[in-house]
């Protein structure tokens, strides 16, 4: 991948503590991780505004049935966690 230099400006401790935890040498890399990760994370937010747009807001009662679907995943997580807990302490 082709790079190129860009100059930003940072808080003065921020890049000084990156590079005392990952070396001079892996700053650039950590930079363009965390840029990366950051876009990623804008990215579902950037989805919900167009859907919103092309859809219409999301109403009570699909957030509602979204709720509901989310607990029950989670209580299928909380289960499955509690059988392996089991297994272990057996």
């Amino acid at each position: 991948m082709a790079t190129k230099k860009y100059t930003v400006t940072l808080p003065e401790e921020l890049p000084e503590e990156i590079r005392s935890e990952v070396g001079p040498g892996a700053f650039s890399a950590y930079v363009t991780h965390a840029i990366e990760r950051q876009r990623e994370q804008d990215r579902p937010g950037e989805l919900v505004a167009w859907m919103q747009e092309k859809h219409g807001p999301v109403t009570e009662a699909e957030l509602a049935v979204a709720e509901a679907e989310r607990r029950e995943i989670e209580r299928g997580f909380d289960e499955h966690e509690a059988q392996a807990d089991g297994r272990e302490a057996a």
